[in-house]
């Protein structure tokens, strides 16, 4: 068997982060390295505080946790609490976490993670891209060094936001434009196949039936996510957009992939934080965009990373 692919997990948590946490946590093809938090979903105190609440729950006394940027580069920061509630974990009863963040800041963690080992650290990034922009800009290296990076977030098709934008990048155009414009390989696992990724009541069930407090927190995580969905997004499940970037790290013959170049709109009046989508055939094209998903395949994947951890 290969060994486990390294992956630094920067996210804003929100309840589809919080399954990806799992996933990434509970897989064995995968040893996550760190978190790092961003605000996006909620402020980051309370992303903070959310991934320290999963990892109480998930027994991730070990893994490190950082916080990280509490605004987007250059704009106000947009919270979902529609989607995610007060909380922005809303859902389960509320828990005091005792895993606790550690001293210092994302970017740097990411700096120091990545250039201590060259070729071997994938960044999943499925907040905001603030972090990960910030970790670029100071050390530009990043981008050479890292394996890869994969990004929840985007859209070749309708955003989810403005009609040409998802929220991860609506809400920092101008970080995405950064990371997008590195030199290095990046896929990009948007809207088009993270709602094809939609969580049947059937899977929340069989999360639930697991039985440990994970898998009931998990369960309850998912049914507060189905309601927000219903009334706001009018679709009768939850897309588990996030656990999406990690699954494609465990497996990714779970998805079909086409090579593309993708900029980020960042002046548009109607288009800001559009990601604009040019499928290509060969060439030199470092960007790679789902397209496709074996879902019944991936809540499996899922399913057993959750049994997993107990």
């Amino acid at each position: 068997m290969a060994a486990p692919r390294r992956i630094i997990l920067d996210c804003d948590p929100g309840h589809d982060d919080a399954l990806a946490v799992m996933l990434a946590a509970g897989d064995p093809r995968v040893d996550l390295v760190g978190i790092t938090t961003v605000a996006g979903n909620q402020t980051v105190e309370k992303t903070t505080r959310n991934a320290c609440a999963v990892a109480t729950v998930a027994g991730l006394s070990l893994t490190p946790i950082v916080r990280g940027a509490d605004r987007p580069l250059l704009r106000p920061l947009r919270i979902a609490p529609d989607i995610h509630g007060a909380s922005g974990l809303d859902g389960p009863p509320p828990l005091t976490p005792t895993v606790v963040p550690r001293p210092g800041h994302a970017c740097d963690f990411l700096i120091e993670q990545v250039m201590a080992s060259p070729g071997d650290v994938t960044i999943v990034a499925t907040g905001p891209l603030t972090n990960v922009a910030l970790a670029l800009m100071r050390e530009p290296a990043l981008a050479e060094t890292a394996r890869e990076i994969v990004i929840m977030g985007g859209a070749y098709g309708r955003g989810n936001v403005t009609p040409a934008a998802e929220f991860n990048i609506y809400v920092d155009p101008e970080a995405a434009s950064v990371v997008f414009g590195a030199p290095w390989r990046l896929t990009m696992m948007g809207l088009d196949v993270t709602h094809q990724a939609a969580c049947p009541e059937e899977v929340q069930e069989r999360i639930t039936a697991i039985g440990s407090p994970l898998g009931i927190f998990a369960g309850q995580l998912l049914e507060f996510f189905r309601s927000t969905y219903r009334r706001e997004q009018r679709m009768d499940d939850p897309p588990v957009h996030d656990a999406c970037a990690v699954a494609y790290v465990v497996d990714p013959d779970l998805f079909g992939t086409r090579p593309a170049r993708v900029v980020v709109e960042t002046t548009g009046t109607h288009t800001s934080g559009m990601t604009v989508t040019e499928f290509v055939e060969g060439g030199d094209s470092r960007h790679d965009v789902g397209i496709s998903v074996r879902r019944d395949a991936l809540f499996d994947v899922l399913v057993e990373a959750i049994a997993a951890l107990g």
